[in-house]
């Protein structure tokens, strides 16, 4: 069905901000905000996989437009350069058509950083991760060597579909299998530890932190089904880990090992900084945001760490309301969307870390690493969501108070 003309482009904007990551709310703010610029009346609903388009026409006509648009893959430098563009009409700084034009340069703009970039990024946020979590150098070589073996993976994904639809679990299984071998000959390796810190880039981080925004601010389906949607791949990594350590002591006396952390605790300062660099290629930041990111994932991780005599529920409490007012003042400084910098400060805080933290005590029988571990999950998933509201980021907003202001730049 061909879409009229004066359409066009409200549509084409609608697609562009649901594929790059932007939150259904705010694209359908931003849907309505245009198309008072053209003197449109319109009502939109973005969800996860489509988006309802409807537009009033005179003598109480409407027009309505529904396209199915798959969830895109993470980019935050294209969601960065969409977010601009539309701001850019909204402030009078672009025409309808230079940003039609700019969204179509969009599509074939190279936001990659290369591949030996790429995996280099895969191979160090493996290991700066293991690090983080006071392994051993052993452990920290080995989340190295599987990042590199995970980058293969993921290019082979861009080939196979099958590999495509299987690669959370495809990457787990073979993190589990490779890091299960090679602790048979090295005994300092901590293999939960060395899986999780392996496949850290996998971790649905920024899916979980969108979707506890969109329900915070009562978009509830469109926030449910996302969070659902990342619990699932969650889940699909935690079984290939389960199938892993299943396999392994069919051919293998498998045992946790006693390791001793003998990496210096300075180089923590260093992993951090590794580590949020890493993350930043892996997600296609902007060269321009790299720096900015590094910073908000340096602060907001010890941030949490200063306040670990708290506990968890408040630590991560603190650092969740630091990771937003570090991302906010970023975001009004480089005029990129908040999510950009909220990634680095976020991503270690979701509770899938601590679920996979959790496989030593159930599989490897490692005494007392079960205790209140679900516990510790569940408050941090408050801690996440109570940093979200005290930090004052996702209050109610109606259409009027949003239309005075770009909201994703700041807000």
């Amino acid at each position: 069905m061909q879409v009229p003309g004066k359409y066009k482009f409200i549509v084409q904007l609608g697609k562009a901000l649901h594929t790059y990551g932007v939150p259904s709310y705010k694209s359908q703010i931003y849907l309505t905000e245009i198309s008072e610029k053209k003197g449109i009346k319109g009502s939109f609903m973005d969800t996860p996989t489509w988006i309802n388009y409807v537009f009033y026409e005179e003598e109480e006509q409407t027009y309505n437009y529904v396209e199915c648009v798959p969830p895109g893959e993470l980019n935050l430098g294209a969601l960065s350069r969409i977010v601009e563009i539309t701001n850019d009409v909204l402030s009078n700084k672009s025409s309808f058509e230079e940003a039609k034009m700019a969204m179509e340069q969009l599509k074939t703009a190279p936001f990659a950083y290369g591949k030996l970039t790429e995996l280099a990024a895969f191979i160090l946020s493996a290991g700066a991760f293991s690090m983080i979590l006071d392994t051993s150098w052993a452990s920290a070589i080995t989340a190295s060597i599987i990042g590199a073996v995970i980058y293969g993976i993921t290019l082979l994904a861009q080939k196979s579909g099958y590999i495509r639809s299987a690669l959370e679990s495809l990457i787990a299984f073979a993190a589990t299998l490779i890091t299960g071998l090679l602790s048979m000959q090295f005994e300092q390796i901590n293999i939960s530890m060395t899986i999780l810190a392996s496949i850290i880039v996998f971790i649905p981080g920024l899916s979980i932190t969108t979707a506890l925004e969109e329900i915070t601010s009562r978009s509830l389906v469109s926030g449910t089904a996302k969070l659902f949607d990342a619990l699932v791949s969650l889940f699909k990594q935690f079984f290939g880990v389960v199938l892993g350590l299943a396999i392994l002591p069919l051919f293998v006396d498998l045992q946790p090992n006693n390791v001793i952390n003998d990496v210096p605790e300075w180089l923590d300062y260093l992993a951090i900084l590794v580590l949020a660099l890493s993350l930043a290629v892996v997600f296609k930041v902007r060269t321009r945001d790299l720096l900015y990111c590094v910073i908000a994932g340096f602060v907001s991780f010890y941030t949490t760490t200063l306040f670990d005599f708290t506990g968890i529920l408040v630590s991560i409490f603190i650092g969740t309301i630091v990771a937003v007012s570090i991302s906010k003042l970023f975001g009004k400084i480089t005029r990129s969307p908040q999510l950009v910098f909220l990634v680095p400060g976020i991503v270690m805080l979701v509770p899938g870390s601590k679920a996979f933290i959790g496989l030593s005590s159930v599989f490897l029988d490692a005494p007392g690493a079960q205790n209140n571990m679900g516990t510790q999950v569940l408050y941090i998933f408050m801690g996440i969501i109570g940093g979200l509201i005290f930090s004052g980021s996702f209050m109610d907003r109606n259409i009027k108070k949003a239309s005075s202001k770009s909201m994703l730049t700041g807000q």
